[in-house]
């Protein structure tokens, strides 16, 4: 039995995912990022069930930005809205957000990687051209360019798959300007591996250009794909939250951003309602930092040249 054997049996696989999980789930950084990741998906997942449904200016409960108190936990805003409540509901919209934007930021840079580093020649050159634009161009910047252009010509009314023209138009512009990172580190990884004894095997037997990518190159490149997807779904948060700041967000799905904006507005840092800023702007550092975490956790779990030696 060769090594490729081994490595694809059942027993192989279960082998590898059990020392996996122990040296991922070792890393001191890995559970507290999983335990507040875990804690704010299940918080985003029933927030009717948690607070109830999302308050308005006509159904708030309270008085003018009122400080925390048994009634209202983390107090209420310029309207009289429950600031829990806001940040219970913003937590599904903020995360569907930068989780959507990375899918989309992660399938254009696996295949434009993938696609440079395997075909080589003019395609690399032109397709790392176009990477090198967006990598040294700030995603933030580009969004903030692009985003107001796409919402004058699409509208802010209706409803697109569930989300408002403003809130889809921040995942596709999001996800397509913060793809470069993931394209540059694919690119230097398929290089290496089209070179591999697998590869040339894959062609004599006579597969095609597209089965050996999809079948025997993208499956190696997993690990890298999965560590720097956690690090662009902390960038996506920062990216969403400051256009939303800006006021490019939707009041009427509000994200975390949507509620910083709405503190500021309303005055909250001059009128000491240290509760309004402080709740988004917490479970947005949190959020951020747990992706982070995790991120440098699966880097060092799947590249050994980054572990610490004892």
């Amino acid at each position: 039995m060769n090594e490729r054997t081994v490595r694809y049996s059942p027993r192989g696989r279960a082998r590898a995912i059990n020392a996996f999980l122990g040296q991922f789930l070792g890393h001191g950084g890995a559970r507290l990022g999983l335990l507040c990741l875990v804690f704010f998906l299940a918080v985003a997942a029933v927030p009717n069930i948690l607070v109830g449904p999302l308050q308005t200016a006509i159904n708030a409960t309270g008085d003018f930005l009122v400080p925390p108190s048994g009634e209202h936990l983390l107090g209420t805003d310029e309207v009289g809205r429950d600031v829990l409540n806001l940040v219970v509901h913003g937590a599904r919209i903020s995360l569907t957000i930068a989780l959507l934007a990375t899918v989309i930021s992660l399938v254009v840079g696996t295949t434009i990687g993938m696609a440079a580093g395997y075909y080589g020649g003019r395609v690399d050159v032109w397709l790392m051209r176009l990477t090198d634009f967006f990598f040294v161009m700030p995603s933030f910047v580009l969004a903030l360019v692009i985003t107001p252009v796409v919402l004058e010509v699409m509208g802010r009314g209706g409803e697109i798959l569930g989300f408002r023209p403003s809130l889809l138009v921040i995942i596709v512009v999001i996800g397509m300007t913060s793809w470069a990172f993931v394209a540059r580190v694919v690119r230097s990884q398929t290089l290496s591996l089209k070179e591999r004894t697998f590869i040339d095997r894959a062609r004599v037997a006579g597969s095609s250009n597209f089965s050996i990518m999809v079948r025997h190159i993208l499956p190696n490149l997993v690990p890298q794909i999965a560590a720097n997807g956690a690090l662009v779904v902390a960038g996506a948060i920062y990216v969403e939250t400051s256009l939303s700041f800006l006021g490019l967000g939707d009041p009427l799905q509000p994200s975390w951003g949507t509620l910083l904006s709405l503190a500021q507005r309303a005055g909250a840092a001059s009128a000491g309602a240290w509760w309004y800023l402080g709740a988004p702007g917490v479970c947005v550092l949190t959020v951020s930092l747990s992706f982070v975490l995790i991120g440098n956790a699966l880097d060092d779990t799947f590249n050994p040249r980054r572990r610490v030696i004892p």
